[in-house]
């Protein structure tokens, strides 16, 4: 074997085979390329020269069938034996001579899928049936013990007794784990795996014992430098007349690729937890239960919505967002807000974007490290590490990430800071647009709360406003209500709705709103008319947006004798409740839908009637009467006989009841406006 190919196998389970008794041959890949023979096989076949096919490696000897039997096992993966195959070889003392071998061919992975060839040489046995008993079982069980090992290239080779405790000493093991044979005997290998990992892997082990089939495992060794690192076990039962003699198994190192799969695994469920949420801090919360328990055992996020307006000197206010803790260990409050000073290690910290990362005895953190909460959480919980992990967002340090480690866990490592750091980078576009959609979200919330003012006290009147956004989504709505009095005492009370969710809808109303008030007072008219010169301004201010709108004008032209004059524009109907119950859809001013520019040529129509006292008008917007698939009469109605039973309720109660307690949709914003004349 040449020195080159004895460098690429690294000493590995190839050696195994130099001594043994039968002739051992390894290919690799779909040619099959000689690698490997040992001393037996070229006593038999002489020397052959590594590297090349075996095709023409051993084009003297190998019939076609023969490579299709390569073929097969390297593509299907099952075993193949030829038992007293004849074969005419050259000797050059004694010419051409007819020998006899077995041969068994199984398939093996290294880095390059190949081909393990066991060749026993049975010439005597067939020529001659005298031959030695104890010669023939010890070529059967050296035969039978390489057909069990199916993966040779391993860091460990051990074997068990058929009740699968170890009956040899494996150098391999002690290398790796340092237990001595007296350790390793018996049960005593278990107390070299992980303690997460022993009652599992010893349960696996003997159910498979149990069932006699092969065992394939997975598991954590403590390696002689106290780490531990993830070994593939691989294990086989060897039978003797349908009985099984013993096991034989492997264990490989398989680590880096268990770090990359892990990797692979939570970037996928951070992309999964990222795409099933828009808003930022549901978006870190899923984050923050992505890492628990995969990364650490706790888990904090703090925004820090202002570090780059502070001042200098300033402390920091950070608002926890989300918080995650393993299952037992005790959970902080997943809201609230902190302050940092100016020189704390937090601050420090943010300012240098970089991840903090410490590591301390079990329930012992260093003071001034993280705010008292969250380190009497550490010492709690017996933490041995701690790493604060700056998340930048377009160029600013957006949030702050700290994640703990406690005592049934080895520290947070230098590669986990790493694939946290990692997991927030591919989180990055999902970030941005969640923080650049919360920004937009407030700017617009800000400008429609400013729309939405306390209505003015007026003598001999009442009047309430509620407004209730969407509970099933975050956007801005369209919906607004306004209230004033004109100089020449008259009350106006309105109503709208601005088609869209989102900051444009939000301005779209502001407009909307400022252009009625300024129709209103620029000269009298009709509230019809008053609407039908809004229609107007939207198609030149708005040429592409809809909206609808009910006004209404209380006057008293004779004292005690108040005057209600109404329009609507696309919008729901007024409704008038009496003190009784009575109520009634105030239809006769109805008009088109705001925004469709001259479509409509007839002038918009008003409605007069007076204002009883002890009754009530009530404004509303369709959020509070309407349901998707259901016929708009039906919300109605449910108004009018939810607003009949709270009629004699006091108007603030009448307008809560009517707003907490509809069976709405609850997918739309709902806004109100009412007003009622004492008796």
């Amino acid at each position: 074997m040449d020195d080159a190919w004895k460098e690429e196998y690294h000493g590995k389970a190839p050696e195994l085979f130099d001594p043994a008794p039968v002739g051992v041959a390894i290919t690799t890949g779909p040619d099959h390329t000689l690698t490997y023979t040992n001393e037996a096989f070229r006593r038999s076949f002489g020397d052959r020269a590594p590297g090349r096919p075996m095709r023409e490696t051993f084009r003297d000897l190998l019939q076609e069938d023969y490579l299709d039997l390569f073929d097969r096992v390297l593509s299907t993966g099952l075993p193949v034996s030829l038992a007293e195959a004849p074969i005419s070889l050259y000797y050059p003392d004694s010419g051409y001579e007819e020998r006899f071998f077995s041969f068994s061919l199984s398939r093996i992975s290294t880095d390059r899928p190949g081909i393990l060839i066991l060749v026993v040489d049975v010439t005597r046995h067939v020529m001659a049936a005298q031959q030695a008993d104890h010669t023939v079982e010890r070529h059967r069980r050296a035969l039978h013990r390489f057909q069990s090992l199916l993966r040779v290239s391993a860091d460990i080779v051990w074997v068990t007794n058929p009740e699968g405790e170890p009956i040899e000493p494996s150098p391999g093991w002690e290398r790796v784990t340092g237990q001595t044979w007296e350790e390793f005997r018996g049960r005593g290998w278990l107390r070299a795996l992980h303690p997460d990992d022993r009652e599992p892997a010893y349960r696996s082990w003997r159910a498979a014992i149990q069932d006699a089939r092969p065992w394939e495992y997975v598991y954590r060794l403590r390696t002689v430098d106290g780490d531990h690192r993830h070994f593939e076990i691989h294990s086989a039962p060897v039978f003797e007349d349908g009985a099984i003699v013993e096991w034989v198994g492997t264990c490989v190192d398989i680590e880096q690729r268990w770090r990359q799969e892990r990797r692979r695994e939570l970037l996928e469920r951070a992309a999964v937890a990222t795409a099933e949420h828009a808003g930022v801090r549901e978006m870190l919360g899923a984050l923050a239960d992505v890492l628990v328990p995969a990364i650490a055992d706790g888990c904090g996020v703090h925004l820090l919505p202002d570090f780059t307006d502070r001042r200098g000197g300033a402390p920091v206010v950070a608002e926890r967002v989300a918080t995650a803790a393993r299952a037992g260990l005790p959970r902080q409050p997943p809201s609230g807000e902190e302050w940092f000073a100016a020189d704390s290690e937090f601050t420090r910290t943010v300012r240098r974007r970089r991840p903090l990362h410490r590591t301390f005895p079990p329930g012992e953190p260093p003071r001034g490290l993280l705010p008292e909460a969250t380190r009497d959480w550490l010492v709690k919980a017996s933490a041995n590490s701690v790493v604060m992990l700056p998340v930048t967002v377009d160029g600013t340090v957006a949030a702050v990430v700290t994640a703990a480690a406690t005592a049934d866990r080895e520290p947070i490592s230098g590669d986990d800071v790493a694939l946290l750091g990692q997991l927030f980078d591919h989180a990055h576009d999902a970030l941005s647009s969640a923080i650049q959609y919360q920004r937009t979200h407030q700017v617009a919330l800000a400008l429609q709360h400013s729309l939405l003012a306390e209505p003015p006290a007026v003598p001999d009147r009442e009047i309430v406003a509620r407004y209730r956004p969407s509970p099933a989504t975050a956007e801005v709505g369209g919906d607004w209500y306004d209230s004033f009095v004109l100089p020449d005492g008259a009350l106006v009370l309105a109503i709208g709705d601005v088609a869209g969710h989102d900051l444009a809808a939000a301005v779209a109303m502001s407009q909307l709103r400022n252009i009625l008030r300024g129709l209103i007072v620029d000269r009298e008219g009709p509230p019809g008319e008053i609407l039908r010169r809004l229609n107007i301004a939207m198609a030149t201010l708005t040429p592409d947006g809809t909206a609808t709108c009910a006004l209404a004008k209380i006057e008293e032209p004779e004292p005690g004798e108040p005057r209600l004059s109404y329009a609507t524009a696309g919008h729901p109907p007024p409704l008038l409740v009496g003190p009784d119950g009575d109520s009634r859809l105030l239809e006769d001013g109805t008009n088109p839908l705001l925004g469709l520019g001259d479509l409509f040529d007839p002038p918009f129509r008003s409605a007069t009637l007076g204002l009883p006292p002890r009754h009530t008008l009530l404004l509303y917007t369709d959020g509070l009467v309407e349901r998707p698939g259901e016929n708009l009469n039906i919300g109605l109605g449910r108004l009018r006989e939810r607003a009949g039973e709270l009629a004699g309720l006091p108007l603030a109660a009448f307008c809560d009841g009517l707003i907490g307690h509809l069976p709405t949709a609850g997918i739309d914003d709902m806004a109100m406006i009412a007003l009622r004349r004492p008796g």
